[in-house]
C-alpha cells in the first residue's frame, strides 16, 4: 500500500489508541510529514528499498513540549515490532538505530528543523529567502490524520505561499537570471562551444521551471520530483513542449527559439495575474544576433517589493543562486545564507 496509507492505519490502529490511553487529554497532531516520496504521494516499489516502514510524525504545541520524553518512552515500550508486515523499529539513513520512527516534536520545532528558520514569530523577509520549496513541502504537503493542537493549522496557513512582496522580488530575480544567461547561448555556440551552449540551455530551462512554480504559487520540490509536479501546474500545457524542444535542439538557434517561446508563456501568465511583465518574453541583445529578456517592466514590479529586499542584489532566494546539495538539503547550513543577505543589506 502507499506509504501515506500505511502511516494513517499505523496511527489509527496503534499510535492514536496508545496516546489516548496513556496521555488522555493531550492535544497533538499526527501526519505523514517530513522526508520521503510518500509525503508527496509519489512513492513506488523502489521507494521501499530504504527508510521504509511504519513511519509518521506526531507534534504538540509548545505548551505541551514537556510531555514529549514520556511520550517517546511510552511508544518505545508499547509499540509492536511490526505492523501489517512492515517493521516498526528500523534503521534509516539519518538514524542507524533500530528504534521506532514516530518522529516527536513540537509543531514549530518540527517546522524549524525542515525549514532552517524560526517560525514561532512568523517569518521575516530574509527568512523567506532562506527556505526551500522542498523544505516547505516536507512540513505542509503530507496528509494530516488528526489535529487537536492550536498551532498546526495557523502554521500551515502561513506557509501556503510567499508573501506578495517577497514573491515580487523573486520574480524580478528569476527574470534577471534569464536575462543574464540567454544571450550567452549563441555567444558560446559561435565560439565553437557545442557542450557549453547546451549546458547553458539546460540551466535556463531550470530557471524557467522555477519561474513557472513561482507564477503558479506552488512550492517547487527538489529535482527528483520537479518534472512530475511541473506537469501538474496549470501552465504546464503551454510550457513543457517548449522546454523539451530547447533541451533536444540540435542547434543553438532552435534552442533559443524554444526558450523564447517559453518566456512568452511566462510573460503571458504574469500579465494574466495583473502583474507588470514584458510585452514579449525576449528582445534583441543590443545589435548582436542573440536574444535576451527585457527589463523595462522591472521598475513597476519593484514598487511592490519591501525596501529591505529591494536593497539586495538581484540574487533571489537560496534556490535561485545556490546549487550545493549540502546547503539546499541541510536546513542548518542555511544560517550562513541568512548572514550573507544581512551583510549585503549592511553594505547597501
Amino acid at each position: 500500500m502507499p506509504g501515506s496509507e500505511l502511516a494513517r492505519r499505523f496511527h489509527d490502529d496503534v499510535v492514536g489508541p496508545l496516546v489516548g490511553t496513556r496521555f488522555p487529554g493531550l492535544r497533538y497532531a499526527a501526519g505523514r510529514w517530513g522526508s520521503g516520496s510518500d509525503v508527496l504521494g509519489l512513492d513506488d516499489a523502489q521507494s521501499r528499498d530504504h527508510d521504509w516502514g511504519a513511519r509518521l510524525a506526531l507534534v504538540v504545541d509548545d505548551a505541551d513540549a514537556a510531555a514529549l520524553p514520556a511520550l517517546d518512552a511510552a511508544l518505545a515500550d508499547g509499540l509492536p515490532e511490526t505492523f501489517l508486515g512492515r517493521p516498526v523499529r528500523f534503521p534509516t539513513t539519518w538514524d542507524p538505530s533500530a528504534t521506532h520512527k514516530v518522529q516527536l516534536d513540537t509543531v514549530h520545532g518540527f517546522a524549524n528543523g525542515h525549514l532552517g528558520v524560526d517560525t514561532r514569530g512568523g517569518l521575516e523577509d530574509i527568512d523567506w529567502l532562506c527556505v526551500t520549496g522542498q523544505g516547505v513541502l516536507e512540513v505542509v504537503a503530507g496528509p494530516t490524520f488528526v489535529d487537536t493542537t492550536r498551532e498546526l493549522e495557523p502554521l500551515h496557513a502561513s506557509l501556503a505561499r510567499y508573501p506578495d512582496g517577497v514573491e515580487a522580488y523573486l520574480l524580478v530575480c528569476g527574470w534577471h537570471r534569464l536575462g543574464q544567461g540567454m544571450h550567452l547561448v549563441g555567444r558560446a555556440a559561435q565560439r565553437g562551444g557545442d557542450v557549453a551552449w547546451r549546458v547553458l540551455v539546460a540551466g535556463l530551462v531550470d530557471d524557467v521551471v522555477g519561474l513557472a512554480f513561482l507564477l503558479e504559487r506552488r512550492w517547487m520540490p527538489y529535482p527528483k520530483w520537479r518534472d512530475v509536479l511541473l506537469a501538474r501546474l496549470p501552465i504546464a500545457g503551454d510550457l513543457t513542449a517548449s522546454l523539451g524542444a530547447a533541451l533536444t535542439a540540435t542547434d543553438w538557434r532552435s534552442a533559443e527559439d524554444a526558450l523564447a517561446d517559453a518566456t512568452d508563456v511566462l510573460a503571458r501568465v504574469q500579465r494574466g495575474r495583473g502583474l507588470p511583465a514584458p510585452a514579449s518574453g525576449t528582445q534583441p541583445f543590443f545589435d548582436r544576433p542573440f536574444r535576451t529578456v527585457p527589463d523595462d517592466w522591472v521598475g513597476a514590479m519593484l514598487d511592490g517589493v519591501p525596501p529591505d529586499l529591494a536593497a539586495l542584489p538581484r540574487v533571489g532566494s537560496v534556490e535561485q543562486w545556490v546549487s550545493s546539495v549540502d546547503v539546499l538539503a541541510r536546513p542548518a547550513n542555511r544560517a550562513a545564507i541568512a548572514a550573507a543577505y544581512r551583510a549585503w543589506l549592511e553594505s547597501a
